[in-house]
């Protein structure tokens, strides 16, 4: 039986257990009419298949050594007793980059699902759970960070209802590993 709560801190490790990969197999590529100034097109086309480990880069346990996580909140789904599913959701918090200084918007940090529970709807309940949460802190939207090869997440997050609000080609420029992605931000007023 699968179910739903909010966490503390108390259960980072058995969120950090949930994997976050994403398997690659596509990705969006900018086709840019006249330089930009006629529009940008993102079209699909298809890579040579590989397994990209987004929790590497993320781990709930080292984030209060880096933020104030106050007005952080932390869901988790679970298969009876295992973690199968986590999201993150952050607002009003000091040294947030993704938060642009706004104190009416939260971001959707970290979202993952265990690839044996994927494509069951445990997604959409966390996001929901997340957006929900938003609303009730009276916040106005919620943002979220893609990158152009994670196609079945830009595909979820449309399918959520937001919407594609900036694209940055430069954003991890100076990372070596993803210096080739794009970063998509999507918005969803709440």
């Amino acid at each position: 039986m699968i179910t739903y709560k909010e966490v503390d801190e108390s259960y980072f490790d058995k969120y950090d257990s949930v994997p976050m990969l994403v398997h690659v197999k596509s990705k969006f590529i900018l086709i840019k009419n006249d330089n930009g100034l006629g529009g940008i097109l993102l079209k699909e086309v298809p890579v040579e298949s590989y397994i990209k480990d987004l929790g590497l880069y993320e781990e709930a346990k080292k984030y209060k050594e880096k933020f104030d996580i106050t007005n952080w909140a932390f869901f988790m789904a679970f298969d009876d007793e295992l973690p199968i599913g986590a999201a993150t959701v952050v607002s009003k918090t000091k040294n947030v980059q993704m938060l642009d200084g706004r104190d009416d918007i939260s971001v959707l940090w970290d979202i993952r699902i265990n690839d044996r529970y994927k494509q069951q709807g445990i997604g959409t309940t966390l996001f929901h759970m997340a957006v929900e949460w938003s609303k009730f802190k009276g916040l106005k939207q919620m943002k979220i960070e893609s990158q152009n090869n994670n196609v079945p997440g830009c595909r979820f997050y449309h399918k959520q209802g937001a919407v594609l609000g900036k694209i940055d080609e430069y954003a991890y420029y100076n990372d070596s590993e993803a210096k080739d992605e794009v970063q998509l931000i999507w918005y969803l007023d709440l």
